[in-house]
């Protein structure tokens, strides 16, 4: 009689398990560096999908051309997040034709937040224009931090002596035994790396960017003061726009991506009020120019296309710059 409900017990247990593994949905989205704004969205989204019967594994990446790739090929990985002037930079300038046929059905699943960019650097260099002849980080190769730092200087012809393709934890290290002038970094305040890391004592401060020729093709932002408890005052700088993205795929990714879709925007006050501070300025609404929506995502909404009844508030604030600088 024992040995019958023993066995009972376990066909009941194996049989919730089995339910489990139907029933649980494993997604992917391929994010940044572990201290960087993406990694800490993707786990915030992670938690918030948790209870609604998806697994979202969250993994770290080498940048956003990366990310590109991984919506379209790495197994499991449905979602990314990108910078807007990083995948517009992939499908105008980049020669490789792969990566510019990726590019042109990668799809916008929502737009989400202003990333402020930082740059850090030895307390004699004041503005931009200072980095004129220095030593400058810009991001590992391939990642959104060197495509942008790459694009700066070319809208601006400030000219550094030397760009080092390292990444920002290197760039910090060599920064602070005085082996480079400055360092980029572009990311969502407050940078965890900054917060964590740096501190008055290693005499290092944030540059304004105020260049006139930058400003016509980036957004105007600011890094308020005391965003890092080592930072006095406010910084004048620019941002670009961070999306999630996915690739247009048809079948399981479509519905599996309008379903996640539907759970982030009926939450995102959840969002708001537990996952990171940028969460507070993320509208999924607005337009973005240069991309397209995932149909998949208008579907699991139902709502028509983004910017198609109203005039467009996001812009990808370097496509007309792209299409300048490269169509010359």
């Amino acid at each position: 009689m024992i040995k019958k409900l023993l066995s009972s017990i376990l066909v009941l247990y194996v049989g919730l398990m089995t339910a489990s593994i139907v029933f649980a949905q494993d997604m992917g989205i391929i994010t940044g560096n572990t201290k960087g704004t993406y990694y800490q969205f993707g786990l915030n989204l992670a938690q918030l999908v948790k209870s609604r019967g998806i697994k979202l594994n969250v993994y770290d990446s080498a940048g956003s051309v990366q990310n590109v790739f991984a919506v379209y090929k790495a197994p499991g990985t449905q979602l990314g997040i990108v910078q807007s002037d990083v995948l517009a930079f992939v499908a105008k300038v980049q020669t490789d034709p792969v990566l510019k046929r990726i590019a042109n059905k990668t799809r916008l699943v929502f737009p989400l937040y202003n990333e402020e960019i930082h740059v850090l650097a030895r307390p004699e260099i004041a503005d931009f224009d200072d980095l004129t002849d220095r030593v400058v980080a810009i991001g590992e190769e391939g990642s959104g931090t060197y495509l942008t730092a790459r694009l700066l200087f070319e809208v601006s012809d400030v000219k550094p002596r030397e760009m080092v393709p390292i990444g920002t934890n290197e760039a910090l290290a060599q920064l602070k035994q005085g082996k480079i002038d400055a360092m980029f970094y572009v990311a969502g305040l407050p940078v965890k790396l900054f917060a964590e890391d740096v501190t008055a004592g290693d005499g290092l401060a944030l540059v304004s960017i105020t260049n006139k020729s930058i400003l016509e093709f980036y957004g105007s932002a600011q890094i308020p003061a005391k965003t890092y408890a080592w930072q006095d005052e406010a910084v004048n700088t620019v941002a670009v726009k961070a999306v999630l993205i996915a690739y247009d795929f048809r079948g399981p990714t479509c519905e599996s991506v309008g379903k996640f879709a539907k759970i982030l925007y009926d939450n995102l006050e959840w969002l708001r009020g537990n996952g990171h501070p940028k969460w507070k300025s993320v509208d999924l609404n607005v337009a973005v120019k240069g991309w397209e929506q995932y149909d998949c995502v208008r579907k699991a909404l139902q709502k028509s296309p983004l910017g198609t009844s109203r005039t467009p508030t996001g812009v990808n604030p370097v496509l007309d710059a792209i299409k300048k600088m490269f169509s010359e």
